[in-house]
């Protein structure tokens, strides 16, 4: 470890990787700290009886030659050490109901999503065609969403005010239709009430132009990112989880303090980590408390429940798609709003893939909705494969029991599922919020609101002149929303066209 460094950065989620990749290739010395055994926030993956499972990258859009995300890493040099495997190009996701033997199709590039969904309501080729246009008008709003000079965020402020679910419910008066245009809304915990038209844009979007998955999980993305940073002479350090901040007379950091009691000192600092849990580092007296007070009000987005299934060999075929799967159609804007006796009112279906594998899948995710509220009972424990404890026998129950009611929900849809499960395997908002380091285990940061669109709005510059924030509490979640935030992060380090200029001629 360096003396001192030009950045330090706090947590080795995306945020943190491209914005340490960013600055070490401009000759910034760089310094990683994560607390974990593992780098990479939601790209972590883990194994269970040999089989691997992603924490939170189940697929990833974007990413076919020439697409937005394909060029940030192509910029960031990880594109070409990436395996990835191509969904189903006619139906990537598959939006189904309890009341439905229907299979409605989310399918890749626009033409195809518009004719599959014209296929099954041919009545509708207007509404439908209106939508896509929407999406696109929408996404073209945010400049550097298409790697685009203009505006430093987006280009125009009403596109924050305009509701996901008002929008669509104005395009046609056919329930069916309407919730299938809303239903991979557990990409972005949709809120009926409050969800904007841009944060469902922004999400879909790029999976309609590619879908793809990462062979062997999401975590070679950080593996990449952490290889170009070494090579540009970055450190990256696990076990090193930041506790204090150090202070000079002036209320600039001057170095942060790890666990374990190791002192990194540092000209830049730039926090990868949930806003309000750095200000539990910042303490009481450097900030004005209307700052504090604005960002620990901000309302945490829903947490998730997690289903992990090894599945036997031969007896499960491999579906090279996602399924969304609810109730009615009324769940799928309403699936947060549950209680003991209906949930799960929806869930979320993938499986993982393989280099070289067969037509046999080995493993299944499911997730679905959960409040941290049913964690009050185990709230004050932390359990981590760097901080192993137990969280009790009441806790496994629960989990066994919230397994035990999704499978028979999946069962419904697939009849064989039961015969063909070896383990079951099991996670809960305290895993998220332990391993991701999110407050209350929030599975998409902070709560996006129409009512009140700048409630939620963080800036990359707080109010410490050398304290940058990135990650999925800033601007967009998600694998390219994410890399979008920390370009921002890094841009007021290089300054905007500098670096944008050089992600564009990285790709020429």
């Amino acid at each position: 470890m360096k003396e001192k460094y030009d950045v330090v950065i706090i947590g080795s989620g995306l945020g943190g990787l491209v914005c340490a990749n960013i600055l070490a290739r401009e000759g910034k010395s760089v310094c990683v700290l994560e607390k974990n055994n593992q780098f990479g926030g939601n790209l972590q993956t883990f194994v269970r009886d040999k089989t691997i499972f992603d924490t939170g990258v189940h697929y990833i859009g974007g990413l076919s030659e020439g697409q937005n995300l394909y060029q940030y890493f192509k910029y960031l040099d990880i594109i070409d050490q990436l395996t990835l495997h191509q969904m189903d190009e006619d139906g990537f996701d598959i939006i189904t109901f309890d009341d439905d033997e229907k299979e409605y199709k989310h399918a890749q590039g626009y033409d195809n999503f518009a004719n599959q969904l014209i296929n099954e309501f041919p009545e509708e080729a207007e509404a439908i065609n209106k939508y896509i246009n929407k999406i696109r008008k929408t996404c073209n709003d945010f400049p550097l969403y298409y790697l685009k000079h203009g505006a430093p965020f987006y280009e125009n402020l009403e596109v924050f005010e305009q509701g996901a679910k008002d929008y669509i419910e104005s395009l046609t008066s056919n329930k069916k239709l309407k919730a299938v245009l809303s239903g991979s809304n557990l990409l972005y915990a949709g809120d009926e009430d409050r969800t904007p038209l841009y944060v469902h844009a922004l999400s879909v979007n790029s999976y309609i132009e590619s879908a793809y998955r990462c062979a062997n999980g999401g975590s070679q993305i950080s593996k990449a990112l952490i290889k170009k940073i070494k090579e540009f002479g970055g450190d990256t350090y696990k076990y090193k989880e930041v506790c204090k901040f150090n202070f000079n007379e002036n209320k600039e950091i001057i170095s942060v303090v790890t666990k374990d009691g190791t002192t990194v000192v540092g000209d830049l600092f730039i926090s990868n980590i949930d806003p309000k849990q750095t200000l539990k580092f910042v303490g009481e007296n450097v900030l004005r408390k209307s700052y504090t007070n604005r960002i620990n009000k901000i309302e945490n987005a829903i947490s998730m429940f997690s289903l992990y299934l090894v599945l036997k060999p031969k007896t499960f075929k491999y579906l090279n798609k996602n399924y969304y799967h609810f109730k009615n159609e009324d769940a799928v804007w309403s699936a947060q709003d549950y209680n003991e006796s209906n949930w799960p009112k929806a869930y979320m279906l993938s499986m993982g893939v393989k280099k070289n594998m067969d037509e046999w899948g080995e493993s299944i995710t499911a997730m679905t909705y959960m409040h941290f509220d049913e964690m009050k009972p185990w709230i004050d424990t932390r359990n981590t494969v760097a901080e192993k404890n137990e969280r009790g026998q009441t806790y496994e129950e629960f989990k066994a029991e919230k397994a035990e009611i999704l499978i028979s929900e999946i069962e419904k849809k697939f009849s064989n599922i039961r015969e063909c499960i070896q383990e079951v395997y099991t996670s809960t908002p305290l895993s998220y919020r332990d391993y991701i380091g999110n407050a209350e285990g929030a599975s998409y940061g902070y709560v996006k609101d129409i009512s009140n669109p700048l409630k939620s709005f963080i800036a990359p510059q707080t109010k410490i002149k050398n304290l940058l924030f990135t990650g999925q509490s800033l601007n967009m979640h998600g694998i390219l929303g994410v890399t979008i935030s920390a370009v921002i992060t890094s841009s007021i380090v290089l300054g905007r066209e500098y670096l944008l200029n050089k992600i564009i001629e990285a790709n020429k």
